[in-house]
């Protein structure tokens, strides 16, 4: 089990740091176009040293965004911190303590986080963090950490202000250019949104009904929505794991409308394709370029897929890796805490 664990984590963490820059490249091609791959920061192990390069190691890290000089934000799980990793490559904690699991507010290492799964930058350079402690939470550049919805340690789907709202661990969020923070709230299978004031409204899906449906507001449905992403316009890209599909949540009038782009729910596979002729494995994260292409970390198949809007279509082609061949699978310790089942590995993205 260690061996299968160190190898999928090498490669989770080679495959986070390079897809972050991938998504904010802007290009456009429409057919496949290899890749160069590189690690930027961590290696196989557990231990967590601050240096350049592959000295430092990370442990299971599941989110990473990117701000306008280039320096990563990565959601370091398994040592419960945030990182910053400079373009050099020298790997700083943020805030949190590598090692120390917990919920308190504080400035640095005095702060200490849950499992943290994703990480989200705004504007003004503060990251906004998704973690298994049912909440949210807000990092100043300066390191300050406070909570900005929910309460630790309480899982629900209660809308609400701060502490008045829950979550049933968010998986993956994403920050428009107004500092709305928008949230793929994995168990309850619904996407949400929190004003910059910590107000919670949930805009698509219905709490503990699953499925599959295109709709409006809580007449769609999702099955374990794992990534989102939001475009320039403020449309939302949600990755919904368990329907092996790419769903696209759109703003109209007061309502948010749900359409599927790309995959045929419940089908899995690893075929390019336009529309519902392609298939995904268990989509973890997507994110989105300026052109308004899509990137999607596909965890069952362990590759890298664009997906292409071309007309009223979108086409989907394998970026990288070859679909078909598999790791093992490493559950989220939390998963199996709450009792739900084992997560496929993979890595998430910028935003």
């Amino acid at each position: 089990m260690k061996s299968n664990q160190t190898k999928s984590i090498g490669l989770r963490t080679g495959i986070l740091i390079t897809l972050a820059l991938l998504a904010i490249q802007g290009l456009a091609q429409s057919s496949y176009e290899p890749y160069t791959f590189s690690t930027l920061a961590g290696g196989s192990g557990f231990v967590s040293p601050e240096a350049a390069g592959s000295a430092n190691l990370l442990s299971n890290p599941n989110g990473v965004a990117v701000d306008s000089g280039g320096n990563l934000y990565v959601a370091d799980t398994f040592n419960h911190v945030i990182r910053k990793v400079s373009p050099d490559g020298r790997v700083t904690t943020l805030a949190g303590l590598p090692g120390e699991a917990g919920h308190t507010e504080g400035t640095g290492s005095g702060a200490r986080f849950f499992y943290p799964n994703d990480v989200a930058l705004d504007g003004a350079g503060n990251a906004f963090v998704a973690e298994g402690n049912h909440i949210i939470r807000k990092v100043t550049p300066e390191g300050v950490v406070t909570t900005l919805a929910g309460l630790a340690g309480s899982s629900g789907s209660a809308d609400g202000t701060g502490s008045g709202a829950r979550f049933f661990e968010p998986h993956s969020l994403t920050v428009d250019s107004a500092g709305n923070v928008y949230v793929a709230d994995f168990i309850n299978s619904t996407i949400r949104k929190i004003t910059p004031d910590g107000v919670v409204t949930t805009l698509a899906g219905r709490t503990g009904i699953f499925g599959s449906a295109n709709g409006i507001g809580g007449a769609a449905r999702f099955n374990a929505p794992q990534g989102i992403a939001v475009d320039n316009s403020g449309n939302l890209y949600v990755s919904d794991t368990d329907n092996a599909t790419i769903r696209k949540v759109t703003a109209v009038g007061t309502n948010w409308v749900v359409t599927t782009l790309a995959g045929l729910a419940r089908n899995p596979g690893s075929a390019d394709g336009t529309g519902n002729a392609a298939r995904f494995s268990g989509p973890f994260d997507v994110a989105v370029d300026s052109a308004g292409n899509l990137y999607v970390a596909d965890g069952g198949n362990n590759i890298i897929r664009k997906v292409i809007p071309v007309g009223t279509n979108w086409v989907v082609t394998t970026a990288a890796g070859l679909g078909g061949f598999f790791q093992s699978f490493l559950p989220h310790p939390h998963a199996l805490m709450s009792g739900w089942r084992p997560q496929m590995l993979a890595a998430n993205t910028a935003h």
